[in-house]
């Protein structure tokens, strides 16, 4: 189950930038985007988050995933659509096979909310692949 690795990898992440502004106590919330077409089921993401934050300063806080859709671009007519899962490719205006995809493999932490209230600006930070 890799959503394991994503939540450890997004706590230690989080404990980071905790640890970088230094007088934070808990962590209440944590945002994600995560894209249709990143490979994560957000259900199972919420429930390895819990069992990791377990001990960590993020113990308690609160997974709100954002769901970002997959979309596609036809290279030759230029045609968008909402790839879907499983992803359509192919282009459906001209059924085109050269395509660029948009958005839907998003796996970034967008916001952290402190215990205290403050709210970091975090620069979107990519969550690294597993290889």
């Amino acid at each position: 189950m890799h959503e394991m690795s994503i939540a450890m990898a997004v706590i230690g992440q989080v404990e980071e930038a905790a640890e970088r502004a230094g007088d934070v106590t808990a962590v209440r919330s944590v945002r994600l985007q995560v894209g249709e077409l990143a490979g994560v089921v957000p259900d199972a993401l919420s429930f390895c988050f819990e069992l990791a934050c377990a001990g960590t300063l993020l113990e308690g806080a609160e997974l709100v995933t954002d769901t970002v859709p997959g979309r596609a671009r036809c290279t030759p007519c230029a045609h968008e659509w909402a790839a879907g899962m499983p992803p359509l490719l192919s282009c459906p205006l001209c059924d085109g096979g050269a395509t660029d995809l948009l958005s839907g493999r998003e796996l970034q932490i967008v916001g952290v909310q402190w215990e205290d209230g403050r709210t970091p600006v975090p620069t979107a930070q990519p969550i690294p692949e597993e290889r």
